[in-house]
């Protein structure tokens, strides 16, 4: 069944934050799906997963490089952040990035995912970020609407209310 919570976010800032809080929750082995449109705020949100997760290295949006590996400086997961735009196909491409890492003792986040790594694992946290209000004037600072949706055994009890 899984968790699952909405919530507002005004800022960039919270944005963030919320990555930071959602570090908390994560452990290695965990994937997280993150989707939204251009500019809604996902490396901003990656960027607070590795403040959060202690990991070494600016997090910047992957673009082109497809994915980058962040070390943990702190004995915790590292942070492999995979932009899945370029993946032509699916994430079976991922084996052959031959990253220095190891995925189930990473947290691995990817953007533009959908539909490509849904057969990674069974377990996901997905995270949605849009717009909050029907503005497209592209403002920074407009609030964003962020729905996570926990997937499979592994979220049953991870309470992502408490994050609002």
């Amino acid at each position: 069944m899984g968790s699952h919570a909405t919530l507002t976010v005004a800022t960039p800032e919270r944005m963030g934050r919320l990555g930071r809080e959602l570090a908390a929750l994560l452990r290695p082995g965990d994937l997280v799906l993150l989707s939204g449109e251009l500019g809604a705020g996902k490396t901003t949100l990656t960027r607070g997963l590795g403040e959060g997760l202690g990991v070494r290295g600016a997090v910047t949006s992957p673009t082109f490089v497809i994915a980058r590996v962040h070390p943990s400086l702190v004995g915790g997961p590292a942070l492999v952040h995979v932009d899945a735009y370029r993946l032509g196909g699916d994430l079976d491409e991922m084996e052959d990035l031959d990253l220095d890492v190891s995925l189930p003792e990473s947290v691995v986040v990817v953007e533009w995912g959908e539909g490509k790594v849904e057969r990674l694992s069974e377990d996901r946290l997905e995270v949605r970020i849009e717009r909050a209000i029907g503005d497209d004037a592209g403002e920074d600072h407009d609030p964003r609407r962020v729905v996570l949706t926990g997937i499979g055994r592994r979220w049953d009890d991870v309470q992502l209310g408490a994050l609002a």
